[in-house]
């Protein structure tokens, strides 16, 4: 296999406040790959930096008394004491704020302007007179022009998704003193993105962005691609515009330059790279860029137009993933669901998360859905359950039969070699980010392997003096097995991996988890004796999580003093949706209505029935497998009068996907098809989506 030349980034993370959950989904996406790559040989290099430009920074800066230089440098490090807890395998992490992305900043600019790529003219902006400065698009807020939502931002309506000027927004308002903008005139720049119209139309025809990411841009293309306004007005923390009095660079453009300039840094210390080489214009590297799906716009049009015009290389592809929610909802702080990455980290091991997380991980732009219970229950059965339960089942033999020393044959060698022969579409699942379906496959791979144990059940050979070298063989087999399944989840499982390979006595090297080293099976080999390397989450852990981090939110609420907060707005709505005495099936509602809240707040997503089953002893259930596009669930439905099993093979239905799990007598079900009329009628009958619909696209 050839060796691949691979430069990794992840999105910069802003440096204006802590890391929570939401963002961990990328970078965990990112590690993964990144680890991935280097598992299977290839030269590949993870960086990225603090994105540290900006009116926020300046602001958080001035409010806490401090220079934006040192608070920078604080979140630089609490960012990367989280990083490194999480287990992310970064190469390098810089600054934008660093010298070395100013230069190339100044270089870029210097070449869009030598090629006749910037033009410059009067504007009309938001200022605020009480605080003498123009407002960033998202400092003012009014109603939306377009469909009349309240308290939108500056630059695009949350409740439309329509895009447009601060100056369009109807009766605006400064967040920063609550009055109400004037209107002035500034000159600004801007890059002439129509230049590199044809350019942007060849680069997203080719494999580069995700089908739905290309369909979404080919809408900016319709009337002409507009030019980019990429200067600010003083006070403004960021680069200064060469020969310019007051003017800055608008953090986007110095943002992802930031990518180049880390990776500058990284090779002065590592004199083997050259940075053309691998940024030149006839580069033949390959450069990656995982970013949020909020932010595909700057990256995908902006970024490739900028390297192109300035002379360097433009991205290999552009990965965008979808967002975070918890229990079927967006983070919340007043429901101790808007965890920090700290939080998480003080009560339970990191491997855990990024397990769930690759679980549910596609390669399509789906959010993601963390819901606590299952998270605990998909890591006690999958990871303790399942896989390291091989080891912890085998461990023991070999070191009461045979001193610690496996055995010197497979005593079945076929099955070995089955497994192997996974490998490459595992592989090809990781390259494609189809993690869930790679750890779909390697779990079932565990089951396999479990289900070999049982059905040989060494512990019972091991007590016939004349059974015990087969026992040592059947427990050779299944740690050799448990290598297999833990090297291939190393990408996903850092930490765990480590302590394993320390357990088997594999050097604990990165040249350990190459996937190339797999074909020969481990015979006459020393084990250490096996120490726990994953403990069950319990549902304490959990609570302290959340009650935690309402504490977090109440510890920021006090130091804001009286001031209202989002969080403090949030509490107060839930508080007015519901009296402290109302039960919680209520809401303070007739029992025959409900508020347009709680009807948006059922989650309903397109399914597709991957299989069902009768239920033995149940009259009307029949058990559904669902696979909703980042996720598999198994849902118990009462449609047996109205269906057989074969009738449902391959059927896209609609499925609550926000419904708590419930415990049934014939085991758990993870959520409620949708149905109408009754058996009397020839029905249930089951809703259901045109056949274009995909599983896990939300229903709205």
């Amino acid at each position: 296999m050839k060796q691949r030349r691979i430069l990794i980034t992840a999105a910069l993370p802003y440096a204006n406040g802590p890391i929570h959950l939401g963002h961990m989904v990328e970078y965990i996406q990112t590690d993964i790959w990144a680890r991935f790559q280097r598992a299977r040989g290839h030269e590949a290099y993870f960086i990225w930096a603090d994105d540290t430009h900006g009116t926020p920074i300046m602001l958080h800066a001035r409010k806490r008394g401090i220079s934006p230089d040192q608070l920078i440098a604080e979140m630089a490090e609490e960012h990367q004491r989280d990083f490194r807890d999480f287990g992310l395998s970064y190469d390098h992490f810089g600054s934008t704020n660093s010298p070395s992305n100013r230069e190339l900043v100044h270089g870029i600019w210097a070449r869009l302007q030598a090629q006749g790529h910037i033009e410059s003219h009067t504007i009309e902006q938001c200022y605020d007179a009480e605080r003498k400065m123009f407002l960033p698009d998202r400092f003012i807020r009014g109603t939306c022009p377009k469909c009349g939502a309240e308290d939108q931002y500056g630059d695009s309506c949350e409740v439309c998704g329509a895009t447009y000027e601060p100056t369009d927004l109807i009766n605006p308002v400064s967040t920063l003193s609550g009055s109400a903008p004037e209107l002035r005139q500034s000159e600004h720049f801007f890059v002439r993105l129509a230049d590199f119209t044809d350019m942007l139309q060849d680069w997203m025809r080719s494999p580069a962005l995700q089908d739905e990411v290309r369909n979404k841009l080919q809408e900016w293309f319709g009337d002409g691609l507009r030019s980019w306004d990429v200067s600010r007005d003083a006070p403004y923390f960021g680069f200064e515009i060469p020969g310019q009095k007051d003017k800055f660079f608008y953090v986007w453009l110095d943002a992802p330059v930031g990518y180049m300039a880390s990776f500058a840094d990284f090779c002065a210390s590592h004199p083997q790279l050259d940075f053309a080489e691998w940024w030149g214009p006839d580069s033949d590297t390959e450069l990656y860029h995982f970013v949020g799906k909020d932010i595909i716009y700057f990256h995908a049009l902006f970024w490739p137009a900028v390297l192109h015009g300035s002379g360097y290389r433009i991205p290999t592809a552009v990965f965008a993933h979808g967002f975070l929610t918890v229990n079927g909802a967006k983070m919340s702080k007043s429901r101790g669901t808007f965890i920090m990455a700290r939080t998480y980290l003080d009560h339970l091991h990191p491997d855990y998360l990024r397990y769930y997380f690759a679980a549910r991980l596609g390669s399509g732009l789906g959010d993601i859905d963390l819901q606590l219970d299952d998270f605990r229950q998909r890591v006690n059965a999958d990871l303790v359950g399942k896989l390291i339960n091989i080891a912890s089942r085998c461990a023991g033999f070999i070191h009461k039969l045979n001193a610690g020393q496996l055995g010197p044959v497979l005593p079945d060698a076929d099955l070995y070699q089955t497994f192997l022969e996974q490998q490459n579409a595992i592989a090809t699942d990781y390259e494609q980010r189809n993690y869930q379906a790679a750890v779909r496959r390697i779990m079932a791979l565990a089951d396999q392997a479990n289900q070999y144990l049982a059905e040989q059940a060494p512990w019972k050979l091991a007590k016939q003096p004349d059974q015990q070298a087969q026992a040592i063989a059947i427990c050779t087999q299944g740690l050799n097995l448990f290598r297999l399944l833990i090297t291939w989840l190393a990408p996903v499982l850092p930490d765990t991996a480590t302590r394993a390979l320390q357990f088997l006595q594999l050097d604990d090297t990165p040249q350990a988890l190459l996937w190339s080293r797999l074909h020969e099976p481990l015979l006459e080999h020393a084990i250490n004796p096996y120490q726990a390397l994953l403990q069950r989450i319990d549902e304490q852990q959990i609570a302290a999580i959340i009650e935690d981090s309402k504490a977090t939110l109440e510890a920021s609420s006090n130091a804001a003093g009286t001031s209202t907060t989002a969080a403090a707005a949030e509490q107060k709505k839930t508080a007015q949706k519901k009296p402290e005495n109302a039960p919680d099936s209520m809401q303070h509602q007739p029992t025959d209505t409900i508020s347009i809240d709680q009807f948006l707040a059922v989650e309903l997503r397109v399914a597709r029935i991957v299989s069902a089953e009768q239920v033995p002893g149940a009259d009307k259930l029949l058990r559904l497998q669902l696979d909703l596009g980042n996720a598999q669930r198994q849902v118990f439905a009462g449609i047996k009068s109205a269906y057989t099993p074969e009738q449902l093979q391959n059927r896209l239905t609609v499925v609550v996907a926000n419904l708590a799990p419930r415990k049934m007598r014939f085991g758990i079900s993870e959520g409620m098809i949708l149905a109408a009329g009754e058996a009397d009628d020839g029905g249930p009958f089951l809703l259901s989506p045109d056949s274009g619909a995909q599983p896990g696209q939300r229903i709205r």
